[in-house]
């Protein structure tokens, strides 16, 4: 544990002192930055934000939990398990950068087409498979302690939950700070379920990310000098997946990642009713007033009163929802 907590403060002072020179490059190059949704009037003044700051974090975290994984488990297999959910982490980001590089330096304002992204999240998704998880045999789910066999069908399952959770963060970072203290809080919640099951290999992971997520939260914070891009939320989202398959508590994540879980399905929601309405009326109706759910709270609250929220009370609320059901989580697993 003790490791796990200088690799993370190690992550977190790198960070924090590599930050600023990435925005200093940002502004002398004067490369164009984020691009913020007109419909949410208050965000318009982000805009040229640098983005990409995500770049910082996760290669900071590969290269501290890579390091400090190899003085602590060479020639064991803990370092396996360290480097497969890295392997991940570098994979997705990877994805991310190819998505936010097209967007911000090639100036084509789709990234990568919904297509080519999920050809690569799944291609991801088969090497995680390949490398980590095949090996180790597992083929079944583990809910509530029943094993329940998926055989082959496994492998859909983990394509479906690395590429769903990716997405599902993704759709998350659209606020100052939300996504990444939501993601510190849900590795916190898998840290302490690495800790009951002794596997202090991914606890080393998990604190070595948190800490860089907390360093880049000190230029995140609202108001947000820096954004994280596709190649932080991407790279997050698939990390929380695999790290729920590693510690056999894949079920989990649908509480734990609770915050990730609505923001999707509220997009969901909104663009079936939306195409429902409009083909029985001839015109689309809404449920929220505008997705991801964080811009519905943001555009009046859950009042309905129209009373806009501010970042904070948006972050504030969804951070305290995502620590309430991941405590909810452990006290259900280890509590009763």
């Amino acid at each position: 544990m003790i490791a796990g907590i200088v690799a993370g403060l190690v992550a977190f002072g790198l960070v924090v002192l590599l930050m600023p020179s990435f925005m200093r490059f940002y502004k002398l190059k004067k490369i164009g930055g984020q691009q913020m949704h007109a419909d949410v009037k208050q965000h318009l003044e982000k805009a040229g934000t640098p983005t990409m700051g995500g770049t910082v974090f996760i290669l900071v975290s590969l290269l501290v939990a890579g390091i400090f994984g190899v003085l602590l488990y060479k020639g064991t297999p803990q370092l396996g398990a360290i480097f497969g959910n890295l392997l991940v982490l570098f994979i997705y980001g990877t994805i991310g950068f190819l998505d936010d590089f097209l967007k911000i330096f090639k100036k084509i304002n789709e990234g990568l087409t919904p297509k080519q992204k999920l050809a690569l999240q799944i291609f991801g998704g088969l090497v995680f498979y390949l490398v980590h998880v095949l090996p180790s045999g597992t083929d079944s789910l583990n809910i509530l302690g029943i094993e329940l066999h998926l055989g082959i069908f496994y492998l859909a399952f983990l394509l479906f939950w690395l590429v769903g959770f990716s997405n599902a963060v993704n759709l998350t970072d659209g606020i100052d700070g939300l996504s990444s203290i939501s993601v510190v809080i849900s590795l916190l919640a898998y840290s302490v379920i690495a800790v009951q099951q002794k596997q202090f290999d991914i606890l080393l992971l998990n604190l070595t990310v948190v800490g860089g997520l907390l360093g880049f939260f000190v230029f995140n914070k609202k108001p947000a000098k820096v954004f994280m891009g596709d190649v932080g939320s991407l790279a997050l989202g698939a990390l929380l997946a695999s790290i729920s398959i590693t510690l056999r508590q894949e079920w989990t994540l649908l509480l734990i990642g609770l915050v990730y879980v609505i923001e999707t399905l509220s997009v969901m929601l909104q663009v079936t009713y939306f195409k429902y309405t409009k083909k029985k009326y001839g015109e689309g109706r809404r449920i929220f007033r505008m997705t991801p759910f964080h811009h519905h709270l943001e555009l009046g609250g859950l009042s309905g009163k129209g009373d806009k929220w501010s970042e904070w009370q948006v972050d504030a609320f969804l951070w305290s929802l995502g620590a309430l059901s991941s405590l909810l989580v452990l006290a259900g697993l280890y509590l009763f």
